[in-house]
């Protein structure tokens, strides 16, 4: 049975960020993600999960300078030490937080780069993914990369399934897993269930991720038959989470009917 996680950076975000915790919680969430946690405590954000009974599932490592257009430096040549020391510092909070895994972001390319700038950026990405996981496996954390679409992000370095995998069994760590979200992918590529049915049997798939296509608001809205895709990762076995990381058309709880009638289709009581 799939199990579903509510993204707070995009979710509720009709209450303020602590508060997003208690929300997710009434309306039968039993885990959480969100983008970055560094603006608060990690001892607060630690007392939040447990005064409600959720789950930290998902966060990201420290992104560079996301205020200015950064999305993440672990592909960026000369960004080696900020790389590592953000993931030390996403894996203090890992360990306070309990969560198991984090999303560690490649970061944009130029354009016009060259074939030798852009295999410089793979050889720096790549040093860096097997320098993360090594570190992460010793706290049991696994570290994830995620293809992102070209509209969403232009530019950044990781775009396709097959660029994750292939990076993932290069590095060949055990706890190194591809983020597999299916608007992304969808997207850029779609052929979402043969893609699942690909690629999660491989042990590589670490998260699921889910909104609807092209808008990003519920999963249900848009070009996506979300019942027929969770009941492909139903019947894979798929025993992972998916973020809902998704934009409410309007209220947030308001707009959960889609899990709902999962639930009621699954026989699952919420």
């Amino acid at each position: 049975m799939p199990r579903f996680a509510a993204n707070l950076s995009m979710m509720y975000t009709e209450h303020d960020f602590p508060d997003r915790f208690a929300a997710a919680s009434a309306d039968g969430f039993d885990a959480v993600e969100y983008l970055f946690p560094y603006a608060y405590d990690a001892t607060g954000l630690r007392g939040r999960l447990d005064e409600h009974g959720l789950r930290q599932v998902l966060f990201n490592a420290p992104p560079g300078a996301w205020d200015s257009g950064e999305r993440g430096t672990a592909a960026l040549p000369g960004r080696e030490a900020e790389t590592r020391a953000g993931v030390e510092r996403a894996l203090e909070y890992a360990a306070t937080l309990g969560c198991p895994r984090v999303h560690l972001m490649a970061g944009l390319v130029r354009p016009d780069a060259t074939p030798a700038q852009l295999a410089e950026h793979r050889d720096t990405y790549l040093a860096n993914l097997a320098w993360a996981a090594e570190r992460a496996a010793a706290a049991g954390v696994d570290i994830l990369i995620e293809p992102i679409n070209t509209r969403d992000i232009p530019g950044y370095f990781l775009n396709r399934q097959t660029e994750a995998h292939t990076a993932v069994q290069d590095v060949g760590a055990p706890n190194l897993k591809v983020q597999l979200d299916l608007y992304h992918c969808q997207i850029v590529e779609g052929d979402l269930t043969t893609t699942l049915r690909r690629d999660v049997p491989t042990g590589r798939v670490g998260h699921l991720q889910i909104a609807g296509v092209p808008d990003r608001n519920e999963p249900d809205r848009g070009e996506l038959d979300i019942r027929h895709l969770f009941d492909v990762v139903d019947d894979l076995g798929f025993d992972g989470w998916i973020g809902c990381e998704y934009r409410p058309r309007a209220g947030t709880s308001e707009g959960l009917g889609w899990l709902d009638d999962y639930r009621n289709h699954r026989g699952e009581h919420a």
